[in-house]
């Protein structure tokens, strides 16, 4: 029995060594079951490539260098609709000091609902359409609005989810945000 062990001590480092060597280079997705950390404070802002309205390609980590607002909404919830006039009023106010950026949930809202939501409320900062989920399922949007007010280097200063988000409050915000840009 002794000379066995002797003998499969060796072979058993080995595969411990190569389980070891294939696990350190498998992708973290696969070693937590492909759930990736849902994005938050502190945290670098995930990238996607959504189309606007008005057929312009936004790729999010471009608009970086500026703080960037991205408010995820749908025509359907009361708390969105809520809010819209104070994201248009900070729009208008902070026009060329940031981005605001508002991705609607096109995957369970009606692009025609959408459009006239934003044709009835005068919307003029950017409409983006996230028609797979795509957007929403990277930001790990759980409820309906979640604002993300992201610094200029891309690091997400704070996540608001529910709402609806008051003029006064994303003043405080986006002056944070505006005062930690170089």
């Amino acid at each position: 029995m002794q000379l066995y062990l002797r003998r499969s001590f060796p072979l058993l480092l080995l595969l411990l060594g190569l389980a070891w060597i294939v696990a350190s280079r498998a992708d973290p997705g696969s070693v937590t079951g492909g759930q990736v950390p849902a994005p938050q404070k502190g945290f670098l802002a995930p990238d996607f490539t959504l189309e606007s309205l008005d057929g312009q390609t936004v790729h999010l980590s471009e608009l970086f260098g500026k703080p960037v607002l991205v408010n995820f909404w749908a025509s359907w919830c009361p708390p969105c609709r809520a809010e819209m006039p104070a994201m248009q009023a900070v729009y208008e106010t902070y026009q060329g000091q940031i981005h605001l950026l508002a991705v609607n949930a096109t995957s369970q809202d009606s692009l025609t609902d959408a459009l006239a939501f934003v044709s009835e409320n005068g919307l003029t900062f950017p409409i983006l359409l996230d028609p797979d989920g795509a957007a929403y399922r990277q930001f790990a949007i759980t409820s309906l609005p979640t604002t993300f007010f992201i610094g200029a280097d891309g690091i997400i200063a704070e996540v608001v989810v529910g709402g609806p988000l008051t003029e006064a409050g994303l003043h405080s915000r986006i002056e944070s945000l505006l005062e930690e840009t170089p």
